[in-house]
């Protein structure tokens, strides 16, 4: 299961040990969110080809295979959070990133954005921003897909990589056969205008990308992020890695970190008998 912390640090990387305790920073005043739907242009979500997700075995996609699960709840709660947040300061495009590789970062990004899509009056896109080794096709269970690369590339339309992921409510927009030259393309104003005009069709944008440590990909992602969330991996990673991994990040976008694969029974046995799935006896209620 999946233990998922509020926004309760964030980092200085002039500080000792690059952790600052920023609480208090989610009192402060924040700037009121300007409402874009009036400038959303008329487009017709329904005619983007749909896909229907069959996830593998041990693919832990809780939201749709486990929905009444502690690990479900936990995501949820994630949910409630960010749209909490979102009432107070513009937080559209959420970056979902790790210090290093298999902390379960993609695993994070398909549950939030199934999460966030149950709300259906809101329009949520899931990006695999991984395009030297994209993994939410494998976790999905799709084929190969013309995606991300190839829009960059000039190979492909705005629409024409967007995908309708019928069961999990959400489209997706795959990285796409992975290019020799990522960073260029990347950097790039087709790129920027790509962004753009995907921050205008939806609500909630959540971006897989690489680990923040071996590569310089997730930089240029930060830069149109409006908030990042950290993921570790009990048992994998390392103080030394979170601490150079939060120095990396945007610390003013940092909206906290989720810990993955914990061990603890604690809140396990506290929802199976307060958890939708819990069976009580009369007497018990």
């Amino acid at each position: 299961m999946s233990r998922i912390f509020e926004a309760l640090q964030k980092s200085s990387a002039g500080k000792a040990g690059g952790f600052t305790d920023f609480a208090s920073a989610l009192q402060e005043p924040l700037p009121k969110v300007v409402d874009a739907s009036a400038s959303l242009p008329a487009t017709d979500f329904d005619d983007f080809p749909t896909l229907n997700v069959s996830p593998r075995p041990g693919s832990r996609l809780f939201c749709l295979t486990q929905r009444d699960s502690l690990g479900a709840e936990k995501f949820r709660f994630l949910g409630v959070r960010l749209r909490q947040l979102q009432q107070g300061r513009p937080l559209k495009r959420i970056l979902v990133t790790s210090t290093i590789p298999e902390e379960g970062k993609s695993t994070i990004s398909a549950n939030l954005a199934c999460t966030l899509a149950r709300k259906r009056q809101q329009k949520v896109l899931l990006i695999d921003g991984d395009l030297r080794r994209p993994s939410l096709n494998r976790l999905l269970g799709f084929d190969r897909l013309k995606g991300l690369s190839e829009y960059l590339k000039g190979e492909a339309g705005a629409r024409e990589p967007l995908y309708r992921v019928e069961e999990a409510g959400f489209w997706y927009l795959p990285a796409g056969t992975p290019p020799e030259n990522p960073l260029d393309l990347m950097n790039s104003a087709r790129y920027n205008a790509l962004i753009e005009r995907l921050s205008e069709w939806f609500d909630w944008i959540i971006i897989d990308t690489p680990p923040v440590l071996p590569l310089a990909d997730t930089s240029v992602w930060t830069k149109v992020a409006d908030g990042i969330l950290l993921v570790t991996r009990e048992g994998t990673t390392r103080k030394r890695h979170l601490q150079r991994g939060i120095a990396a990040l945007d610390a003013a976008k940092l909206l906290g970190v989720v810990i993955n694969s914990t061990h603890s029974t604690e809140h396990d046995n506290y929802y199976q008998h307060y958890g939708p799935a819990a069976k009580r006896s009369p007497d018990q209620a």
